[in-house]
């Protein structure tokens, strides 16, 4: 792990400061999110026997630091289809379902000749517990690092407004659910071990494609057990619903 963190150091993806990584920030264009670069490295996926299992990524990956706001969206699909549109430019884009997210990232891969991508699920559970064990994305203390139901008005808000976690990464908890690139199992048995996504349909004899996609860690509407760290849920890659945005990966 030392030689690779040297390793991104030495590229300018971050620096080692008392022997703990401090990534730096990736900016690709005005209207493109902060992106930071994650260490390769193994963790414990998962909660509870049946679905614990070692996930360990070869190569580093970038994850943006915030949810795709509702100007981002505006500046690379010429709408906004939030229904928290009062909150402003700075709050998350919801309402969005995942195949509209991969118009979005298809128009902002055309414009910036990157490879962005909705992260895998061990990727977001990678990125949210940087490499500490805590019960929320950031820490223990849920009013710190989420906007949840008993705090949030009934209502998303800006982003990057709380705590971020220890790698500079914001609202993995709370705000508003977010899309990744899964195919939903009930279990995580099986799932691939190094941290790509599952895209193997759980229901082959039924429908040829997914049923529904993962999302992860909670939203504004939520309690605070929907927002522990492992929390799974899932939805209609179709559905748009004002609880559900999302967040970017890069690959390096």
């Amino acid at each position: 792990m030392l030689r690779v963190l040297a390793l991104l150091a030495g590229l300018g993806l971050g620096m080692i400061v008392n022997g703990v990584y401090a990534a730096s920030v990736l900016h690709d264009c005005p209207d493109c999110p902060d992106m930071v670069a994650l260490p390769a490295g193994s963790f414990m996926m998962g909660e509870g026997d049946k679905d614990t299992h070692k996930v360990t990524f070869s190569k580093p990956f970038a994850l943006a630091t915030t949810l795709v706001t509702q100007g981002q969206w505006q500046a690379i699909m010429g709408n906004n289809p939030s229904e928290f549109v009062n909150c402003g430019s700075k709050c998350p884009v919801e309402n969005v379902s995942w195949d509209d997210v991969q118009i979005f990232i298809l128009r902002l891969n055309a414009k910036t000749g990157k490879h962005y991508r909705l992260p895998s699920e061990a990727e977001w559970e990678y990125g949210c517990k940087a490499a500490a064990l805590a019960t929320y994305c950031g820490g223990n203390d849920l009013d710190q690092v989420a906007w949840y139901e008993e705090n949030s008005g009934n209502s998303t808000h800006p982003v990057a407004a709380k705590k971020a976690n220890a790698w500079g990464l914001y609202d993995m908890s709370g705000n508003v659910w977010e899309w990744v690139e899964d195919c939903y199992h009930d279990t995580l048995q099986g799932a691939p071990a190094n941290g790509t996504a599952w895209a193997q349909n759980p229901y082959p004899q039924f429908t040829q494609t997914c049923l529904s996609r993962v999302v992860r860690g909670g939203s504004w509407q939520n309690p605070a057990t929907d927002l522990i760290v492992v929390r799974r849920s899932a939805d209609d890659p179709s559905v748009r619903v004002h609880s559900i945005g999302f967040r970017l990966a890069r690959s390096l």
